[in-house]
């Protein structure tokens, strides 16, 4: 093996290690508090709010590890393990030209992939949330999306891989940065259909018909000086009982959207004051900063891959014999999130800064005390945990530590 190939499958195997570690650690911390609700939540949680929310943390923890070692025997067995070698040497036998030939072996690894995801998928929705009480999916409607999904996916990734890979065939040296830009495109393009085409083939979106509360979240957006086109309500409870709120489109297009879930459990005040959060990510820019990072880490990857595609150690430490545009593209895509995973705490440390700020901003331009009862209301009515292990909760938690944040608001 060559130094590439131990270095592949070490940081593999230290990644599902470091994440067994830590999904021990949780479970070993939520299952030691599960009768102990923390003093700041004594009066709005009670003890069997508590421990169900305990319990569902530890069974999606446990969940979670299984997810974690399939995906790591997938990605190995894909690579080192001669997966992708062993369809690229099928579809050569049909004689197919390039990019046809890269779709049909690019095609087949990830229809490997869906494959063998999709019993986790099934058991996540009709076993584990089922069992907790959140599921609200019937077989139909989980079947009705697996085949939207998979349409969109033939649609419009298909479209996206072929333009890439002529681009890797045919546009010289410096093809990256020809992908680069349609990437970029293409990100743009998602971001102004989604909300107006895409979005709609899965859920249903209405107009906010409260009037008492749409005047409050247009008084609030008049005082931040945010523009949008409208307020919706989106029927997610068709599919689960969880409560959330998100911005979608961009520029002018941009909608605020409201789970109909969450505007069952908040007051208007609430609701109110969660809004106010998410306009603090955009009035201080967290939005437009992930974005730009998102657009420089992209260059870099796709730098990175022009470089590794004329290298033949590339392909051959990672399983394949014969270079090729598409395994080149094929064994970035695998083998990246190896490297990648090391960084995690940091892009969790950065993203918990932003809600503290975010939260910050709410403050001023709504309420701390309806921001603080809304956030509660929605752990509890989401079984999220209140005693997190500190460790797990630094490498993973895109949001801070519920108590941490609670009490920061109710101080």
């Amino acid at each position: 093996m060559s130094w590439l190939s131990v270095a592949f499958v070490f940081l593999v195997l230290a990644g599902v290690g470091i994440e067994l570690w830590l999904a021990r650690r949780q479970e070993t911390t939520v299952t030691r508090l599960r009768t102990e609700v923390p003093p700041p939540f004594a009066a709005s949680i009670t003890g069997a709010e508590h421990a169900k929310a305990a319990d569902y943390t530890i069974a999606k923890v446990r969940f979670g590890r299984v997810g974690t070692v399939v995906d790591a025997a997938l990605t190995l067995a894909l690579t080192v393990g001669g997966g992708i070698a062993a369809f690229d040497a099928l579809w050569r036998h049909t004689r197919l030209a390039q990019p046809w030939l890269g779709v049909a072996v690019i095609g087949s690894c990830v229809l490997v992939m869906q494959l063998v995801s999709l019993p986790l998928s099934v058991w996540r929705t009709f076993g584990l949330e089922a069992r907790y009480g959140f599921n609200r999916t019937t077989p139909m409607l989980f079947i009705a999306d697996l085949g939207k999904g998979l349409a969109l996916a033939i649609l419009l990734g298909g479209s996206l891989l072929v333009a890439t890979l002529l681009l890797m065939e045919r546009a010289g040296r410096w093809w990256w940065i020809w992908a680069w830009g349609l990437w970029l495109a293409f990100m743009l393009f998602m971001a102004w259909a989604w909300p107006a085409f895409i979005a709609p083939l899965f859920n249903r979106f209405s107009p906010l018909t409260d009037a008492a509360l749409k005047g409050r979240i247009e008084a609030l957006l008049t005082r931040c000086g945010f523009t949008s086109k409208g307020v919706f309500v989106v029927d997610n409870s068709r599919r689960s009982s969880h409560g959330n709120a998100y911005f979608t489109g961009i520029g002018r297009n941009k909608r605020i959207v409201f789970f109909d879930t969450l505007l069952e459990r908040l007051a208007p005040a609430e609701v109110e004051a969660v809004l106010a959060h998410e306009l603090g990510h955009f009035k201080l820019k967290h939005v437009r900063q992930r974005l730009l990072l998102s657009i420089a880490i992209s260059f870099v990857g796709l730098a990175v891959l022009g470089w590794l595609k004329g290298q033949a150690g590339f392909y051959a430490a990672l399983g394949v014999p014969i270079p090729s545009t598409h395994a080149a593209l094929l064994l970035f895509v695998l083998a990246i999130p190896a490297f990648m995973f090391f960084l995690t705490p940091l892009s969790s440390l950065w993203s918990r800064r932003h809600e503290f700020e975010a939260d910050a901003f709410a403050t001023r331009a709504a309420s701390a005390a309806e921001l603080a009862s809304a956030l509660v209301k929605l752990q509890r009515d989401n079984a999220g945990t209140l005693t997190p292990d500190p460790v797990y909760a630094a490498f993973y938690y895109s949001h801070p530590a519920p108590l941490a944040r609670i009490v920061r608001l109710q101080t």
